[in-house]
């Protein structure tokens, strides 16, 4: 009988933690072997997650403690900062790491140390990494150690943005990225700005100055398009708990103007199992993706002119965080990718 992968959590108190364990309770090739947070220590995870009762019997242990060496592979649902401080002492263990915070995302250590305002403490170690986008890096993520998830942010706008980048077929110098996200999205914190009475019945956009994800996605899709991009990028809050949809306009190049679009898109996602092009003249909707790791995309040309709108809705919580993290894990160990992901969303 082949071994389970043994999986080791650091932080799962928030909404990532507790989606990476809902979905790897019933994952058919994982074991959950530890579990850590300095806060919780000593805690069934089940009495601060009902929803894990008689599915997870794990108890919080304390960071310190040796059981996350003892594991194949751990996943940080921690703050930025966190995993890096940990990754020598893992890796020299032989456990591969998938890190959901931005330690390993961005490979250029000031431009990290300008957005996080914490130093970059193994600069080695995220020269070895790879960005977690299993659609654009799938071979590398196969052969390495080192994981950083992508943002969920990040997620809609490279996948929405790669097909015409990888072709060459729109302006790099004036990309739109009108994007916007469920509450969950700001953590599982308290805080004003987050509160029902703050954010029901309202949506306002914040980060308009700039935002940590605006050099993450600009460094992904420069390298797509194998030339400097320029991205405004606009996020907003929105007055639901999970779901994203991001709404892309590009300038096609003018060379380009005969080209099928449509096609282009369902071409290139043809065999990927959580990306649906949705048929031409579609509006995806968030409810279609709820708990899933399904990213679907429309592609429209309004009027059929020189401008291409994309628009892209995933669960930030799972294709945006969790499930992608999942996903790469099974590219890592070798398993089909779709392994312990096929949840169906949820309506209503």
């Amino acid at each position: 009988m082949h071994q389970k992968i043994k999986v080791g959590i650091v932080g799962g108190t928030g909404y990532t933690g507790v989606e990476l364990l809902r979905l790897l309770a019933l994952h058919p090739e994982v074991v959950l072997h530890a579990i850590t947070s300095r806060q919780e220590a000593g805690m069934p995870v089940a009495q601060i997650f009902p929803n894990l009762r008689g599915q997870v019997d794990l108890i919080f242990s304390s960071p310190d403690s040796t059981a996350l060496t003892e594991c194949d592979i751990v996943f940080f649902a921690t703050p930025h900062g966190v995993a890096m401080s940990q990754a020598r002492t893992l890796l020299e263990a032989g456990v591969k790491i998938i890190d959901l915070a931005a330690d390993f995302r961005l490979q250029d250590t000031a431009v990290f140390e300008q957005w996080y305002k914490i130093p970059h403490t193994c600069p080695d170690i995220l020269q070895e990494s790879t960005y977690g986008l299993v659609e654009i890096n799938r071979e590398k993520i196969s052969h390495s150690r080192v994981i950083g998830n992508p943002g969920c942010y990040p997620t809609t706008v490279i996948l929405g943005l790669a097909p015409v980048l990888e072709k060459g077929l729109i302006e790099l110098n004036s990309i739109i990225a009108d994007c916007k996200s469920g509450v969950s999205g700001a953590g599982r914190k308290a805080e004003v700005g987050t509160l029902f009475s703050e954010t029901s019945d309202n949506i306002k956009a914040y980060g308009v100055a700039g935002h940590r994800h605006h050099p993450e996605i600009v460094a992904q899709l420069s390298q797509l398009a194998n030339s400097p991009v320029s991205l405004l990028f606009v996020p907003h809050l929105v007055p639901m708990i999970r779901g994203m949809l991001s709404t892309l306009y590009v300038k096609i190049k003018p060379e380009a103007v005969d080209i099928d679009f449509q096609r282009l898109y369902e071409e290139r996602y043809a065999n990927e199992p959580f990306i649906d092009v949705m048929p031409a003249g579609s509006l995806p909707e968030t409810r279609s993706v709820r708990a899933s790791n399904q990213l679907r995309i429309a592609v429209h040309r309004p009027q059929g002119g020189d401008t291409l709108v994309i628009v892209v809705v995933q669960d930030n919580l799972v294709k945006g965080a969790a499930g992608q993290a999942i996903q790469n894990m099974n590219v890592m160990f070798g398993l089909p990718e779709s392994t312990g992901l096929q949840q169906i969303a949820v309506l209503p």
